[in-house]
């Protein structure tokens, strides 16, 4: 094992609030990707089925009814949903909106690791994840590179040089 001292060790540690901030977004943006797995999964459910019970919610993300319930609430307090007894859950207009971004995130970044050779399945498991931790200005930048050519924007291939 190499001593940090060694001079074959390249790696530099960025400032303090520099890698605090890195880190920090990272925290936040988990703790966002939660409420937007789940206001996806609730658009996606009322459009399907003009409804999403807590109980259905809970087996397509993989969690206890508990913990649906719970996160749901969250959403509420949030401003994100809405219940109605007996009914289930449905979204507020900002919610929808919300459900909509990240929708269109999502898309994105399945598009782009699909132009780059990854299969169906992988690209959209994996997209699960890169869609809530990617900035604007790199989704941005993802959207630019999957323009086709003649939009006026860099091909694949100039950036590739």
């Amino acid at each position: 094992m190499r001593n940090a001292k060694d001079k074959g060790n390249t790696t530099q540690l960025p400032p303090e609030l520099t890698q605090a901030r890195r880190f920090g977004k990272t925290r936040s943006a988990q703790s966002r990707a939660l409420l937007e797995d789940y206001v996806e999964l609730i658009a996606d459910l009322l459009a399907s089925g003009g409804e999403a019970r807590p109980t259905d919610v809970a087996r397509r993300l993989g969690v206890s009814h508990a913990t649906a319930i719970k996160t749901i609430s969250r959403l509420k307090r949030e401003g994100l949903a809405t219940g109605r007894p007996y009914r289930g859950v449905f979204l507020t207009d900002t919610g929808q909106a919300l459900a909509e971004r990240t929708r269109a995130r999502h898309r994105i970044v399945v598009n782009l690791l699909l132009a780059l050779g990854v299969p169906t399945e992988i690209a959209e498991a994996d997209a699960e994840g890169i869609e809530h931790h990617v900035s604007e200005a790199t989704l941005k930048a993802f959207a630019h590179f999957l323009q086709p050519p003649g939009y006026g924007h860099a091909t694949r291939k100039s950036l590739k040089t």
